[in-house]
């Protein structure tokens, strides 16, 4: 039997080049049929050769550069379907932060970040047999308070292996909310998907009903 959101809005499947959760459930929740599907792109090896490049990208051209070809890697397996493609890049003074391997990086990042205001850069992309219809990048910022050392010894030990599972070690819905000030953003933005205009460009696709 058919959920109240399925009963209310018509759309056409489409796919998710992502194994995130917190994605899938946006797009779900928002009504979509979504198939989910691991791009298998090796995120850490673009962002080594785009960081030994001789003009490194900014930070926000690198979320979308991940976003695209994630999205153009599962194209190559789903014909005639619009895969979307979504990556996040977190900058501060203009470096670029990747997601931490170990709780001690995690811890170093979030002292580098603590007292500062960061950027997080969000891209989505879709992609339709190869050929890319449609990609945007939103912007951000959030100011981190100047915890104490110790506060962030009980927040890391609080929060255990899930302050890995995000580039900026926290997560806004749970503790993380605790270690910031101020934050200027669309919500959805911050979890790594900009589903305002993404919904719209997928109403003019005729994916989502209008």
């Amino acid at each position: 039997m058919p959920d109240a959101t399925s009963a209310m809005l018509q759309a056409k499947p489409v796919v998710l080049a992502s194994a995130s959760r917190t994605r899938r459930d946006l797009l779900t929740a928002a009504g979509l049929d979504v198939e989910a599907v691991a791009s298998g792109l090796d995120e850490r090896a673009v962002i080594e050769a785009v960081a030994a490049a001789r003009d490194p990208l900014r930070p926000a051209d690198v979320a979308a550069i991940l976003a695209e070809a994630k999205a153009q890697t599962v194209s190559e397996q789903k014909s005639g379907m619009i895969v979307i493609g979504a990556d996040q890049t977190l900058e501060l003074d203009g470096k670029l932060f990747t997601k931490p391997d170990t709780v001690e990086v995690a811890r170093r990042n979030l002292l580098a970040l603590r007292g500062k205001t960061h950027l997080l850069h969000s891209a989505v992309a879709l992609v339709r047999d190869g050929e890319t219809l449609w990609s945007l990048t939103e912007t951000a910022a959030l100011t981190m308070r100047d915890f104490s050392p110790e506060f962030l010894g009980r927040y890391s030990a609080a929060a255990g292996d899930a302050i890995l599972d995000s580039v900026g070690c926290y997560q806004l819905e749970g503790l993380g909310i605790q270690l910031f000030d101020k934050i200027d953003s669309d919500w959805f933005t911050i979890l790594g998907l900009p589903m305002l205009p993404l919904l719209a460009k997928l109403r003019d696709l005729g994916v989502v009903e209008t």
